[in-house]
């Protein structure tokens, strides 16, 4: 596996929430993360597929919410959540200008 593919498996998706429409206005953007990637790799993938410049990067790791159905009861996925906060020279990532 090249440095290429590697960037977007490291990257799965963008969180679309309100919270995370809020936190644009500080320059901040918020992704769900492969869970074993690290914070200098999740910046050098930002940095790589959206052209920008990650001044931090904040990590949780989130568990998953009990949930039940009937008699059933299970977990939602657990995940790794990133918010990435750019650099005051860093142009804006366009993917969430259209939201």
């Amino acid at each position: 596996m090249n440095k290429e593919e590697r960037y977007y498996d490291i990257i799965k998706r963008p969180l679309i929430t309100e919270q995370s429409y809020d936190i644009m206005a500080e320059n901040k953007y918020a992704f769900i993360v492969d869970k074993k990637a690290t914070k200098p790799e999740i910046k050098e993938a930002i940095e790589h597929i959206f052209g920008v410049k990650v001044q931090k990067v904040y990590t949780q790791n989130r568990q998953g919410k009990a949930k039940r159905q009937g008699k059933t009861s299970g977990r939602t996925p657990s995940f790794k959540k990133a918010v990435i906060k750019l650099t005051e020279d860093s142009k804006p990532i366009e993917f969430f200008e259209g939201m």
